[in-house]
């Protein structure tokens, strides 16, 4: 008899325990409202993973690097496309943009020269860095015909004219969990470079932006699961778990400068792989002692 009434409790708070309650199709938990659940944001948490507690006495070791993430490396297309927004998704520059524009989010001006963020920009500076005027474009003037004028013409910079993104960010040995972790401090996309003849000389940085300070942006959008459409992830978890492809250009020295300054060719390329490899060997050796 108490076997019965034990298996009849049981039944009962399994039924109304809300966690078990959540257990219905996706379409009518994630967002009832979206036209197209299907391809919907699946984004649970509006806030981001809070990182671990970190005193700065149990910081043993640390490096600053900064890095490039190319958008030509084929692991790193969620970042850049869809060029378009849709519905679910959008590309990196497009949520930074949004961000910026439409609500608090600070970019911080020269970046070529300055990535201390000193230098907030307001959003009349930021929305006129984002436009282009080609002044080398000439139509026929309809009052003198055979008679070429220059008439130039405005374009803006989009989510498909950003080439590269630079990071900055710092590795660090936690000797309390004993553990290698890197956490990114900043973040500023680039676009081509373009001279007064409108040919492409390369790429110039738009502006920084400060990491922590974007993650509550970029934890509310998705980004393309290449793996599985019903496991959307975020922008938050894709930096985090460091779902992309990069390179050093700079680590910290004593004359702050960046590799291409005193290495170029293959041998940039085998210093930047150098400095990733010795704070390998870091964490490893402390292993071995």
């Amino acid at each position: 008899m108490k076997m019965y009434l034990f298996s009849g409790l049981c039944f009962v708070l399994l039924n109304s325990n809300p966690i078990f309650s959540q257990c219905a199709p996706v379409s009518t938990v994630i967002n009832p409202q979206s036209p197209d659940p299907s391809l919907s944001s699946r984004i649970a948490r509006p806030f981001p993973n809070s990182y671990p507690y970190l005193r700065e006495a149990d910081v043993m070791w640390s490096k600053r690097t900064w890095r490039v993430i190319d958008m030509r490396e084929k692991i790193n297309l969620p970042i850049y496309y869809p060029t378009e927004p849709t519905t679910a998704l959008r590309s990196l520059f497009d949520v930074i943009r949004c961000a910026v524009l439409q609500d608090s989010l600070t970019a911080f001006a020269n970046p070529a020269f300055d990535d201390e963020f000193k230098n907030p920009m307001t959003k009349m500076e930021v929305n006129n860095l984002l436009v282009h005027w080609d002044s080398t474009h000439q139509v026929e003037d309809i009052n003198n015909p055979g008679v070429m004028i220059t008439v130039p013409i405005k374009t803006e910079i989009t989510a498909a004219n950003v080439r590269q993104y630079w990071i900055k960010e710092d590795w660090f040995f936690d000797k309390q969990r004993s553990v290698m972790e890197c956490r990114i401090v900043g973040i500023c996309p680039l676009v081509d470079k373009i001279s007064e003849s409108g040919e492409i000389v390369g790429v110039k940085p738009l502006f920084w932006i400060y990491f922590p300070e974007a993650r509550s942006y970029f934890a509310k959008a998705a980004v393309f699961n290449r793996r599985n459409d019903a496991a959307r992830m975020s922008y938050d978890e894709l930096f985090t778990k460091r779902m992309f492809s990069s390179y050093v250009y700079k680590e910290s020295n004593v004359y702050d400068r960046t590799i291409a300054e005193y290495k170029t060719g293959m041998d940039a390329l085998l210093e930047s792989e150098s400095v990733k490899e010795d704070i390998f060997k870091y964490e490893e050796d402390l292993w071995h002692r």
